[in-house]
């Protein structure tokens, strides 16, 4: 019995250390990154959803007319520029559609919102409303009441 190697007993035996897997060795780089990069994709998708709608007939419409509008020009200043942070939604298929929106816009005198509610027919816009509400006194401007009656409504 000389020559077989000592048993030690279970109360004394070291714990079994693994080593550590990938992300035990990584985590320290990698969440941030992981992090920045999910930040980065919501990013993207945001700013391209903000953009289709911006690009959109109907907010292109809508902005057109607060700016060219005697009473919004006079309330905010010359030029109106729509703001970054549309609220909404744009629904097109095909030559027919609804847009909901928000619209932030500004001037050199103040700021205002740009309600709509547009549908489209047969390829055109048709705005059942179109109001802007001055940020300052809270005065609201019906663009479809100071515009004649015609085609695009």
């Amino acid at each position: 019995m000389g020559n077989l190697p000592h048993r030690m007993s279970p109360d004394s035996a070291p714990p079994l250390a693994h080593p550590p897997d990938w992300f035990g060795r990584n985590w320290k780089w990698f969440t941030p990154v992981l992090v920045l990069v999910a930040l980065g994709v919501f990013g993207g998708v945001f700013t391209a959803i903000l953009g289709a709608i911006k690009s959109s007939d109907a907010y292109q419409g809508a902005v057109a007319r607060a700016a060219a509008s005697p009473a919004v020009g006079a309330a905010l200043g010359a030029p109106v520029a729509g703001g970054f942070f549309v609220l909404g939604n744009i629904h097109v298929s095909g030559p027919s559609g609804q847009a909901q929106l928000e619209i932030p816009v500004k001037g050199p005198k103040g700021a205002a919102t740009i309600y709509v509610e547009a549908h489209k027919s047969a390829g055109v816009w048709h705005y059942d409303t179109l109001v802007v509400q001055l940020d300052s006194s809270k005065q609201r401007i019906d663009l479809l009441a100071t515009k004649a009656s015609g085609s695009g409504k």
